[in-house]
């Protein structure tokens, strides 16, 4: 099960091998000067924004790669069951959400939330 961590200066979310291959990537990583917001959403499928793009997209089973919306993408790591940890970012970052079934939310939540800035640009 994929992993939200902070290490150095950038979120990773870190992924299981099965989520690699099913998104054709080791890892994503995001400046932590990117991050907006952090939160945990209880209903898995309310994380998810926009349209299947490229990774597996399997209906009530696994959603794992990219989604696209008008104004760019999101990433997202899904198991359904699952609560969600929601990072939202800037405007300027590479997705617009990094959407993850991390086995402990609320330790991703913790890491993340000292980071997030007060001023609450876009």
């Amino acid at each position: 099960m994929a992993r939200v961590t902070v290490e150095g200066d950038d979120i990773v979310v870190r992924l299981s091998l099965r989520e690699r291959l099913a998104a054709r990537r080791g890892q994503v990583r995001v400046p932590l000067t990117a991050l907006r917001e952090v939160r945990v959403e209880p209903d898995w499928w309310r994380a998810l924004r926009g349209s299947r793009g490229r990774g597996l997209w399997i209906p009530d089973r696994l959603c794992v790669g990219t989604r696209l919306l008008p104004d760019g993408e999101d990433f997202a790591v899904v198991e359904p069951g699952t609560p969600v940890v929601c990072v939202e970012l800037r405007r300027d970052a590479p997705y617009g959400r990094l959407a993850v079934s991390d086995p402990d939310p609320d330790r991703a939540v913790r890491e993340l939330r000292p980071h997030v800035p007060t001023d609450r640009l876009p």
